[in-house]
């Protein structure tokens, strides 16, 4: 641009004077190739040959100006000298022969011509061929490697992070149905739970302007799960306050929400070793499935029993969902669960929408499950502490159930995560295939196993197979086999299932049971394989 702008000044003074005055003479140009002065290269001055004679004319000056402009806008900072003297004189050559053989009006055309042809010629001047010296080539990591094999470059804080962004744009993005309690929870926007409220202090807080929005009764629970909405202008932090005055007897809190623990994202593929389909379970169980809803028509739960819940009666198939249940019981020519051809009772809690996954819906889908007196159940969701939620929890647990939940994605330093830290409930994080933790699954206490959960496939809800890695899909595995174990619910047998499971499992990590590992791992020859990612299921 300074330079069409520099030319186009040159020829406009060319032709409109008829004597032009000779441009000012310019200092020579700063060459930082140049290395005559070994000390300081960049400050030598570069000595250029005179392309202008003494005696030459006004037009001679104009014209050697605008090659000098040229030039200039050629020569980029720091590159080294090239021998364009020559190109330069002869150019100086054919304007001094065109000024001799042309004169008038002709030349005011031709030299417009020629400036136009430098400036194209500009355009295609190559870059000019130079030896680089040889760079050293690093030595980059093994690709094939999984996230855990990084555990040094990650900022472990920086995972517990993740979920905490995740839930705000949520919450962002449905401001007219959600919120957050005061730890930045999220809940459900005006709504309120309580666990079997007696009838005179519901009848008052009825009086105090609260209203029920909807009842659950969790018949195989004997309990009941009152949703009552905030009185107006009441925000809900304060009417829980109130409520609690109202309703001293009752387990009371927020309607908070609870999503899926696995990334749901696509994963690089590996190349591990792990191409097997899986050693299965000797013999089908029934099992139970809290999550998102089941795509049935996949080809892996063809002729398989599949019992589906909530969403008044109208499950809404979701890839989270499919993707557990087919490791739970899928079966193809291909592909193999951890049981496959095993009954599934899958309860869908969110239904598709923004508010999905309420703390209400899963105590719901766990009252159904007990009705169905389905004896292990698989949660692959995290959440908050919610009394209400717990309150239930304890009692499946005390009926002889055994819940199984993923522990949870939000790395080693984040606090415990539920239903998998409520006392009773089996807590699995996850491995990959050189048996390393990952480093997005959580540490503590609640670790009571481990199992597969990377480098594996899974059922897309497309009718296709895509891998998959966390939390969420290791707890499958593990209730898939101690599901072979407890047929009906039993606390004692229940008991002995978990005894019985960790006697199998491999040590991992510190010797005996650990917060990385718990027990150890099981399950290790159950994960299907990688090759299957990506290809259309048959």
């Amino acid at each position: 641009m300074l330079m069409t702008t520099r030319i186009r000044n040159v020829l406009a003074q060319f032709l409109r004077c008829k004597n032009p005055p000779a441009p000012v003479l310019r200092p020579g140009l700063v060459d930082p190739g140049v290395a005559q002065n070994a000390k300081h290269p960049a400050r030598h001055r570069r000595t250029r040959p005179q392309l202008i004679r003494p005696r030459q004319s006004a037009l001679d000056r104009n014209m050697h100006e605008v090659i000098r402009v040229v030039h200039t806008a050629r020569q980029c900072p720091g590159e080294a000298p090239q021998p364009r003297q020559q190109a330069d004189n002869l150019l100086a050559k054919v304007f001094t022969q065109c000024r001799h053989a042309v004169c008038g009006p002709i030349l005011k055309i031709i030299c417009p011509l020629l400036i136009i042809t430098v400036q194209t010629a500009h355009a295609q001047v190559g870059v000019p061929n130079v030896r680089l010296p040889a760079l050293p080539q690093p030595q980059l990591p093994d690709v094939a490697r999984t996230l855990s094999g990084t555990v040094e470059q990650v900022d472990l804080e920086a995972l517990k992070e993740v979920r905490r962004l995740r839930l705000r744009d949520l919450v962002r993005r449905n401001r007219a149905t959600l919120e957050v309690d005061p730890n930045g929870a999220p809940i459900v926007r005006g709504e309120l739970l309580a666990v079997s409220p007696p009838d005179t202090e519901l009848n008052a807080a009825l009086a105090a302007g609260f209203t029920i929005v909807r009842v659950r009764t969790l018949e195989g629970l004997d309990a009941r799960i009152v949703v009552l909405g905030v009185p107006k202008g009441l925000d809900t932090q304060h009417a829980l306050l109130r409520l609690r005055e109202l309703v001293p007897t009752a387990s009371l809190d927020f309607n908070h929400i609870y999503t899926d623990s696995g990334s749901g994202e696509p994963v690089p593929q590996s190349n591990e070793p792990a191409e097997n389909v899986g050693t299965v379970a000797k013999l089908p169980a029934r099992l139970g499935l809290i999550d998102s809803g089941v795509d049935v028509g996949h080809p892996v739960f063809k002729d398989i029993p599949i019992h589906q819940y909530g969403c008044a009666g109208s499950p809404v198939p979701a890839p989270h969902g499919t993707a557990v249940a087919s490791l739970m019981i899928g079966r193809s020519a291909e592909f193999h669960g951890a049981s496959p051809g095993s009954e599934l009772y899958a309860a869908d809690v969110f239904c598709g929408l923004p508010a999905g996954g309420a703390a209400d819906a899963v105590a719901d889908a766990l009252g159904w499950l007990a009705r169905q007196k389905v004896a292990v159940i698989n949660v692959s969701l995290v959440g908050p502490s919610n009394a209400i939620l717990e309150a239930v929890v304890r009692l499946v647990v005390a009926r002889g159930h055994l819940i199984v939940a993923a522990v949870g994605n939000d790395g080693p330093a984040a606090p415990p995560l539920y239903p998998a830290s409520y006392p009773g409930v089996i807590g699995v994080t996850a491995v990959d295939t050189h048996h390393r933790v990952l480093i997005e699954a959580c540490r503590g206490p609640q670790v009571k196993f481990s199992a597969p959960g990377a480098d594996m496939s899974a059922a897309k809800s497309t009718q296709t197979f895509e891998l998959v890695r966390g939390t969420s899909y290791a707890a499958p595995i593990v209730a898939s086999l101690l599901a072979g174990a407890l047929r009906e619910p039993d606390k004692e047998g229940a008991a002995r299932a978990v005894d019985d499971l960790a006697r199998s499992a491999q040590d991992l990590g510190a010797a005996g049971m650990d917060s990385t590992y718990g027990y150890g791992l099981v399950g290790a020859a159950l994960a299907p394989g990688v090759r299957l990612a990506g290809s259309r299921a048959r």
